[in-house]
């Protein structure tokens, strides 16, 4: 997804486009070379050259910032912490994860990506009283990650033309095409990943901060809203 908050006069331009690239809108573009001809396709992170507004893809996604998790488990003391006495699990508000995107603040979770289910194996220590007792006895998990939108098939607006249509001057812009495992906060340079998505991790000295964070994704808006520079 990307919506145009405030772009002024700008108009966007089109390129040719990578016949062996996949891509939605939001994704950042980079100008590359099959054969003797100037394309566009899905950026690296080391030359990002425009956000791209056009489909060309078999499945939607879209992303979940900071859900909370909770597991209900038996406890038992192992004189230190109370931990799990038997493997637990909960249902994500969404199944079809892509494995990559997945991140939580709990360690040694497990994750079934096509049923959307998270797993704390035995162990697992207790973090969270539910009922107010004073006695922890569940496990309270906040996870982002993106999944795959089940019974909407893709698209490809590229086809008939053949070109990508690519905003490339300063703007500013909302999406849903970043990375997940990242923290984002107002003012936060962004970056491109290998992937083509918005990132607050610079992934090398060779990778150019290309916006700034305006709005940053939280578990009510799940979209990133930036400055493009």
């Amino acid at each position: 997804m990307l919506r145009l908050i405030q772009i002024g006069n700008t108009l966007p331009v089109s390129f040719p486009v990578d016949p062996t690239s996949t891509f939605q809108p939001g994704q950042v573009a980079q100008l590359k070379v099959i054969g003797n001809e100037i394309v566009c396709g899905v950026s690296d992170g080391t030359a990002p050259f425009g956000i791209i507004d056009d489909i060309n893809t078999a499945s939607f996604t879209a992303p979940i910032t900071d859900e909370v998790v909770l597991i209900s488990v038996v406890g038992i003391s192992d004189g230190y912490q109370v931990v799990s006495v038997a493997e637990a699990m909960q249902t994500l508000r969404f199944p079809n994860v892509v494995r990559s995107s997945f991140v939580a603040d709990v360690d040694g979770l497990s994750l079934n990506d096509v049923n959307g289910v998270v797993i704390a194996p035995v162990g697992t220590p207790l973090n969270y009283d539910s009922d107010g007792d004073g006695l922890v006895d569940s496990i309270r998990v906040i996870v982002s990650y993106i999944y795959r939108i089940p019974n909407i098939p893709g698209d490809n607006t590229t086809a008939g033309s053949g070109r990508m249509t690519i905003w490339f001057q300063r703007g500013i812009f909302e999406t849903d095409q970043f990375d997940t495992k990242q923290r984002y906060v107002v003012n936060a340079t962004l970056f491109v990943n290998s992937d083509g998505l918005f990132t607050t991790s610079q992934p090398s000295t060779n990778h150019p901060g290309v916006a700034m964070v305006t709005g940053p994704p939280t578990g009510i808006t799940e979209t990133l809203e930036f400055i493009w520079f």
